[in-house]
């Protein structure tokens, strides 16, 4: 029985080819918007979840009150010292402490200006350098890192080498000028993600206080607990060691303290609005398509008013008919699910492509995510299925007499 309801319902569909045609543009017009804002923006959400995890989950930040966070600089009256850093150090469940400073520099290279941001980096100390490029899971891909009594020494991002910043890529052996002091690039290092990072340099600390007139002043500490510390606590401690350091309280803070949790959480709660905004975008755009197969249903009714009753004159029941017309508009909501889908994955992975190439950066990722596949499609038979239910069930109502003498 559902076999020959759906050899009608098929048959129905070619023969009004051009009006299918029609309504499965609308629904399918919905699903590709639904699938590529969502595709997008999970990849955008698990591009985030990665940097976390390469951050690890066993340290935690501090930096002056009101800095969005690294890389920037205080750039305000508030700032962070060495002595900070040394407090934080000292503080029970604390393995060990790194921090940079950051400034914009003015980069000379081959006649050509640029104006990008430098950390100063601790180079002294292997173990506090080590814990600043792991955390940023950065190392060289091109020529060596920083060591022990580097001078005039700099490391820059990928994108020296692999974008156009400068009308030719930079490699080892060349030479800047940062700030109208001569430096020689000894490395390039491995991409970060985003243009931002990848367009960094990193000299170290030394260098930075004589470029920049910095003294003891730090941008960023970042710290590494032990092994069995636990994380809140740690934190906590820190937070009123430096408090009583620094002569604050509550109320006048003049510092944050971030662990992974909470950075994780305000970026969790971003996103979420972010994908809330785009799934509302969306639907709208299915309750269009939901509204075109609607009105071709109702359409299709009125037309085949005589066909309908000459079947309820040879045995046809009312489920029957109301089978046959659920079933056309499944399969107009199916087949625009079906391509919306296929299209949906299609702009979304050039979207992707584009990003890359020409922004250099992969944090607009398209999530191919097998469940997100299966709800669009589902999504699609749904909409299809309610948007036809309404005319089907009156299709199937009409009375054979009334049906037979419609014109």
């Amino acid at each position: 029985m559902i076999q020959d309801y759906f050899k009608i319902a098929s048959r129905n569909l070619r023969i009004r080819k051009t009006r299918s045609l029609l309504t499965v543009l609308g629904i399918f017009l919905g699903i590709v918007t639904i699938f590529v804002l969502m595709s997008l923006s999970l990849g955008l959400r698990g591009f985030v979840n990665e940097q976390f995890e390469l951050l690890g989950g066993d340290k935690f930040f501090v930096q002056p009150k009101g800095q969005a966070g690294p890389p920037g600089g205080s750039g305000g009256a508030v700032q962070l010292t060495i002595e900070d850093s040394e407090i934080v150090e000292s503080t029970r469940g604390v393995e060990e402490v790194a921090y940079f400073t950051i400034g914009n520099t003015k980069i000379e290279y081959r006649d050509q200006e640029r104006y990008y941001t430098t950390l100063g980096v601790p180079v002294r100390d292997r173990d506090k350098f080590n814990l600043v490029f792991e955390t940023f899971g950065l190392e060289a891909e091109d020529g060596r890192m920083l060591k022990k009594g580097d001078k005039n020494k700099v490391l820059v991002g990928y994108n020296y080498k692999y974008r156009d910043l400068f009308s030719s890529p930079v490699k080892p052996g060349d030479k800047f000028k940062l700030n109208g002091k001569d430096f020689e690039v000894i490395g390039i290092l491995s991409a970060i993600g985003n243009p931002a990072d990848d367009q960094q340099i990193y000299i170290s600390v030394e260098d930075f206080e004589e470029l920049f007139n910095s003294s003891d002043r730090v941008d960023f500490i970042m710290a590494q607990i032990k092994g069995n510390a636990d994380m809140s606590k740690v934190a906590e401690d820190v937070e009123r060691k430096l408090r009583k350091f620094r002569d604050v309280d509550e109320k006048t803070q003049d510092f944050d303290i971030s662990t992974p949790e909470e950075l994780l959480g305000t970026f969790s709660t971003v996103l979420n609005g972010i994908t809330g905004f785009l799934l509302i975008v969306a639907l709208i755009s299915a309750i269009v398509g939901g509204i075109g197969i609607a009105n071709t249903m109702y359409t299709s009714v009125l037309e085949r008013k005589k066909e309908i009753g000459t079947m309820k004159a040879i045995g046809a029941r009312n489920r029957d008919i109301l089978g046959i017309f659920v079933i056309e508009a499944s399969i107009l909501g199916l087949i625009g699910g079906f391509l919306g889908v296929l299209i949906g994955i299609a702009i979304a992975k050039t979207i992707e492509y584009v990003i890359v190439i020409y922004v250099g950066a992969d944090l607009l990722r398209a999530s191919l995510n097998p469940l997100l596949i299966i709800i669009s499609l589902a999504f699609g038979l749904i909409v299809g299925i309610l948007s036809g239910f309404l005319p089907s069930y009156q299709a199937s109502k009409l009375k054979p007499v009334d049906t037979l003498r419609y014109e």
